[in-house]
């Protein structure tokens, strides 16, 4: 089942088309990347997912139904851009805030202090937000947005800003969120982030959608054919045996020995190459690289930029 539903999404502004035709589904209990360059409409596409602001056309669906006011409460928001008061004490903040999620302030206070702890920034209730440092003060919008245990949670860059201990805290928290049955958006320009969390995603680049799916199925799509082989001998008899079908990128020395990696050309294929390679060289290990998400993004919006750009 899908929990939200984009189809066909409209958004205008001052006669800028920020998103033109965009559809998504979003399965439940699933962790989605939305993804593209800056400007491409990400935001724009999370507000009216958030009720902020509303499409010129198109729907939305929460569970089936049109997205309204009733859905609210059931979805938790952490924009790119933060936005505490600053002269306002954290746990004061952080309890009004939760306060306005519809809990009680006995079931806040309880919530509020196990976060607190596990986010290592309980002598910080009584300082004033203005006080804290960029990291910890988005901690405590993190802990805001996810306090009500909302069915849909949505992360725009939340690993902006924060040290690699926490960034592998808050992923390691959206994990446990998705393991306990909620759905997230996620959206962020670190690639790895992406293949470490997301199973879907969708790829906007200029207000449209330009590549959609399974994170395992577009890498597969997009394989390159190419392969890192570790083997026992001489780099120069190694290069001089192989076959002119196969082009041989890079050879280095790692831990088990010197390695290669191979593009098959079209026409061959991997079975081609380990019978090449059993002619000249003790093959140690074997195995196909598929591009990273990373790669595949450049890629996309590369060819997406170019089928726009207009003839000389």
């Amino acid at each position: 089942m899908n929990l939200i539903t984009v189809d066909a999404v409209v958004k205008d502004f001052s006669g800028h088309r920020a998103l033109n035709r965009v559809s998504m589904e979003v399965p439940e209990g699933s962790i989605y990347g939305l993804l593209g360059p800056n400007g491409a409409g990400k935001t724009t596409l999370l507000r009216i997912i958030n009720q902020i602001t509303a499409p010129d056309e198109g729907s939305i669906l929460f569970g089936g139904v049109p997205i309204g006011p009733e859905h609210r409460a059931m979805i938790g928001y952490l924009p790119e851009e933060r936005g505490l008061y600053k002269k306002m004490k954290v746990g004061e903040q952080a309890l009004y805030l939760a306060r306005l999620k519809g809990l009680s302030r006995a079931e806040a206070m309880k919530r509020l202090k196990v976060w607190f702890g596990k986010f290592e920034i309980g002598d910080w209730w009584d300082k004033k937000v203005e006080e804290l440092s960029k990291g910890m003060a988005q901690k405590v919008q993190f802990i805001t947005t996810v306090l009500h245990e909302p069915r849909l949670l949505i992360f725009d860059e939340p690993f902006s800003g924060f040290d690699p201990i926490n960034v592998n805290l808050l992923k390691n928290e959206i994990l446990h969120m998705k393991e306990q049955g909620a759905t997230i958006i996620f959206s962020t320009h670190n690639m790895a982030s992406v293949e470490e969390l997301c199973d879907h995603i969708t790829l906007i680049n200029a207000s449209e959608t330009v590549l959609q799916g399974e994170i395992s199925r577009i890498r597969e799509e997009y394989r390159a054919n190419k392969y890192l082989v570790t083997y026992k001998g001489d780099k120069e008899t190694f290069s001089k045996g192989l076959h002119k079908n196969f082009e041989l990128l890079k050879m280095e020395e790692n831990g088990m020995g010197p390695q290669a990696t191979i593009r098959v050309r079209q026409g061959e294929g991997s079975g081609d190459l380990i019978r090449n390679l059993l002619e000249i060289t003790e093959i140690r290990s074997f195995h196909e690289i598929l591009p990273n998400m990373n790669e595949i993004f450049i890629q996309v919006v590369n060819d997406a930029s170019k089928k726009r750009a207009p003839l000389p």
